[in-house]
């Protein structure tokens, strides 16, 4: 029998001095989460995978949010834009997520600051503690972390004294059958991704075609509207709305709204559905959907009846949910059900919340069994839709001001998000609800930023939501 000795990792925490703290994504809360680091007097380095900051947004640009802009931009990045002699839009008016990227995000990224730490085409491949895996304890907290970075010169390990995942989620939407699993078949372009544009560049892949939407949240009220304009103009365009239960409370007619434009939502889609320019198909659970020569037969159960439906091309609006294979040698505190930190969790359990109702929350709740890793921004909530852009602003706040060791400002949160009554959800909903809600803070807190935020890799995090404008309908 041949013993192998292995000697314990060292424990000396001069490893970490000099180290960065790692942003993963330079999206709306990765760039806020480097500007509070910067601010605390934290070295940083920001990875993200697109081209630019505000990759994920620019792909939804065509969008408009319905929080102005008042509610979108983060005190610290504020700060720093200021100093540049950046001056900020007019307060009240409403940005598309191309406005929020050429206007705030890309100004930002430029800014002295950022823009050095900034590493674009950036992909991390997997995140781990040097020389340890996910099963190794001794002298955990005192080792570096190390991040694989994929990169146009090829594969690259680099380390870090701590690391924020504000990667989001709007690469990896949820599945469109009711079981969470993708449909047995590759469907190519016959099914795309949430929030197209409708009415711009996408318009020939829906124009005169058979179009189903999936989905019960504000992306797919979104499109929705967009998709009946088009039918105005575009004979032969057709319009068909899936959704899994019987109602949709998150579009209740009317619903009371700090933000008159989410507001007016419900309503708009409501009366689409009453006039015909779109057809509804309640509790319709999916089980798979196959290629039908040209066209996808979605195949299921509508009130526990077989049923088909054969269209064109499906719009996939049913949310969002973590990418979490990047950390697999990381010790995740993930609640079971939502995939959020445990005590996380049952603050934004979709079943029990709306985006007004869920209670302000920083660090403390953001932990996991592995020290000095966060998750921050839409994929902090998991599967949950109830994410706020301000909520994301907070979070990194907080987790600046404990990787610090300032561990009193980091729990001392006093944001309020007041219930808009827009957010609730039925009971299985599946779609996003990430725009915030008309919020105020303390002088201790991040301002009242209510945004939609946007969702992606780089996405702040956050489903957009349409106005009742079909052109520019709401936003991420």
């Amino acid at each position: 029998m041949t013993l192998t000795f292995t000697a314990p990792p060292r424990t000396d925490a001069d490893r970490l001095t000099g180290l960065p703290v790692a942003v993963i994504g330079a999206g709306p809360v990765g760039l806020a989460a480097a500007a509070h680091l910067l601010e605390r007097g934290l070295d940083v380095d920001v990875y993200e995978a697109g081209p630019a900051a505000g990759t994920s947004v620019r792909a939804w640009g065509h969008t408009r949010l319905f929080s102005p802009w008042q509610y979108v931009i983060d005190p610290a990045a504020q700060r720093l834009l200021e100093a540049t002699g950046w001056e900020a839009p007019r307060a009240s008016s409403l940005p598309t997520g191309r406005d929020l990227v050429d206007t705030y995000l890309a100004p930002l990224a430029a800014t002295p600051q950022l823009a050095p730490v900034i590493q674009y085409g950036t992909r991390v491949a997997a995140v781990s503690r040097q020389g340890m895996d996910r099963t190794r304890s001794i002298g955990r907290a005192d080792t570096p972390f190390l991040l694989r970075l994929n990169t146009a010169h090829g594969v690259t390990d680099v380390t870090a004294r701590a690391v924020v995942d504000t990667s989001g989620t709007y690469t990896s939407p949820n599945s469109l059958t009711a079981a969470g699993l993708a449909p047995a078949a590759d469907l190519g372009d016959r099914v795309v991704h949430a929030l197209p544009d409708v009415l711009g560049a996408d318009r020939d892949r829906f124009t005169g075609k058979r179009v189903l939407v999936v989905g019960a949240g504000h992306s797919a009220a979104n499109t929705l509207i967009k998709l009946a304009s088009l039918a105005k103009t575009a004979p032969g365009t057709e319009v068909l709305w899936a959704v899994r239960n019987a109602g949709t409370a998150r579009l209740g007619v009317d619903a009371a709204d700090g933000l008159a434009a989410r507001g007016q939502l419900g309503s708009t889609v409501h009366s689409l559905v009453e006039s015909g320019q779109v057809q509804q198909i309640a509790s319709y659970e999916i089980d798979d959907v196959r290629a039908d020569g040209d066209q996808v037969t979605v195949t299921g159960r509508r009130a526990g009846e077989p049923f088909a439906v054969t269209v064109d091309v499906i719009v996939n609006a049913t949310g969002f949910r973590p990418d979490l294979d990047m950390l697999r040698e990381i010790r995740l505190g993930l609640d079971d059900i939502v995939e959020a930190p445990r005590a996380l969790a049952p603050l934004i359990d979709p079943n029990l919340h709306s985006c007004g109702s869920v209670p302000p929350h920083g660090v403390a709740e953001l932990v996991h069994p592995e020290p000095n890793f966060f998750i921050a921004g839409m994929k902090s909530y998991g599967r949950a839709p109830t994410f706020l852009l301000l909520t994301g602003y907070e979070q990194v706040r907080s987790i600046a001001a404990e990787l610090a060791g300032d561990h009193t400002a980091a729990r001392l949160v006093e944001l309020v998000l007041p219930e808009t009554g827009v957010c609730s959800t039925d009971v299985g909903g599946s779609s996003c609800c990430t725009t915030p809600s008309s919020a105020e803070s303390s002088s201790t807190a991040t301002p009242s930023v209510d945004v939609t935020a946007p969702e992606a890799a780089s996405c702040c995090s956050a489903e957009p939501m349409p106005t009742t404008d079909s052109s520019s309908c709401c936003a991420s």
